[in-house]
């Protein structure tokens, strides 16, 4: 069996920051046209597939699902912190939001028209995301859409102590080189369709990506 003992740390420490994470993180219609635009292109695929509801895994306080329910797209959202999913359930209670793991997904087989993953996957290990990615690939319907972002590196490894507004935390993160990431993914069975990798502008000083990949449908 994996170790899964880092969710501890990633559950701990985002409870911890919940309510400064909301007021910092900027919401989807404040973000760059890019990002902005990868979310509304994966919004268009799973919405015109038709092939079942999407999960927004790793949702933190609800906006981006909500984000794109405003898209009419049945959206609902998988947090690991208990505090991040009462924040998005009382910010968005017309939207559906519990408290889960990536690592072992409380869905079926094959049921899901899409998942994202926008920045929540940087605080696995390059050796657990296998896992991650393939329970993304086992949830997944055939012909279903996979969206990961997130900030990409040179294998770094990184320890932060404090975050959102220098409250104490435990976890975390590995900043992938893109190709690594799209190699993963491949391994898990997923087919790239998409990557974006945007550089660092204004405040920012690490690279992002977004990929995009289907689960094949049967033959």
């Amino acid at each position: 069996m994996p170790d899964l003992s880092y969710l501890d740390a990633v559950r701990e420490s985002y409870d911890t920051v919940a309510a400064d994470y909301f007021e910092r993180v900027k919401p989807p219609a404040e973000l760059d046209p890019l990002s902005r635009g990868m979310l509304n292109v994966f919004a268009e695929m799973v919405r015109t597939a038709g092939l079942g509801p999407v999960a927004d895994l790793g949702c933190g306080p609800g906006r981006v699902a909500a984000y794109l329910a405003e898209r009419q797209v049945p959206v609902f959202g998988i947090d690991l912190s208990p505090a991040m999913v009462e924040l998005a359930r009382r910010t968005h209670p017309h939207l559906r939001f519990s408290v889960g793991s990536m690592t072992s997904l409380p869905i079926e087989d094959n049921l899901l028209g899409g998942v994202l993953a926008y920045y929540s996957t940087h605080h696995t290990s390059p050796a657990l995301l296998p896992v991650v990615f393939g329970e993304f690939h086992r949830v997944l319907a055939p012909g279903g859409t996979l969206m990961v972002a997130g900030h990409v590196g040179a294998d770094q490894h990184l320890r932060p102590t404090h975050a959102y507004g220098g409250h104490p935390v435990s976890y975390e993160s590995y900043l992938l080189p893109p190709d690594r990431i799209a190699e993963l993914l491949a391994q898990t069975g997923l087919a790239l369709t998409a990557r974006l990798v945007e550089e660092p502008r204004d405040e920012a000083t690490r690279s992002f990506a977004t990929f995009l990949a289907l689960k094949p449908e049967l033959p």
